[in-house]
């Protein structure tokens, strides 16, 4: 399946299949009660989501969106549990895969932890770019949501970019 940028492959609270997302971006957004959005976690190729659901079935714990056109394979989710019981070897593939991820995330902490906002900024940049080539980051999040990922306000995100935009002229 295709998914353009924007589109929403799932959301939060419902449940059905998982995916393997062959190319592409995904972020996957979190709904308060408030309405009120957070940008928690981004998908990149070759991850099967969602993450918690990979041995048992779970409601999605958010909403799944293009950040950029993707290919998508959809796993029946029945035919997924059946092959990992008559399968255990399948739980090392799921395994190394959720050591891949909570060591991306690690370097997403690195990232946070950088003293400098500019730096921090710079980071995540370029941890984007390993992924897919983007003349700026604001071309596949608001600013709001480059803050959340970096741990800055908005404001500073834009101070940020500005500052970048007049060094590259």
């Amino acid at each position: 399946m295709i998914l353009h940028k924007g589109e929403v492959l799932f959301r939060q609270g419902e449940t059905g299949p998982l995916y393997h997302l062959k190319s592409g971006l995904l972020k996957i957004v979190r709904v308060h009660a408030d309405g009120a959005l957070t940008l928690v976690n981004i998908i990149v190729p070759d991850e099967i989501i969602p993450h918690h659901s990979l041995m048992s079935p779970n409601p999605y714990y958010g909403t799944a969106i293009a950040l950029v056109t993707c290919e998508i394979e959809v796993l029946s989710a029945p035919d997924w549990y059946r092959h990992l019981d008559d399968n255990p070897e399948k739980c090392r593939d799921i395994a190394l895969q959720l050591q891949g991820k909570l060591r991306m995330m690690q370097q997403r902490i690195d990232q946070l932890t950088e003293v400098s906002p500019a730096e921090k900024l710079r980071k995540l940049q370029l941890w984007f770019q390993t992924f897919i080539p983007v003349a700026s980051l604001s071309d596949l999040l608001t600013q709001d949501e480059i803050g959340q990922l970096i741990g800055l306000r908005r404001e500073t995100v834009n101070r940020l970019l500005r500052a970048q935009a007049a060094n590259r002229e």
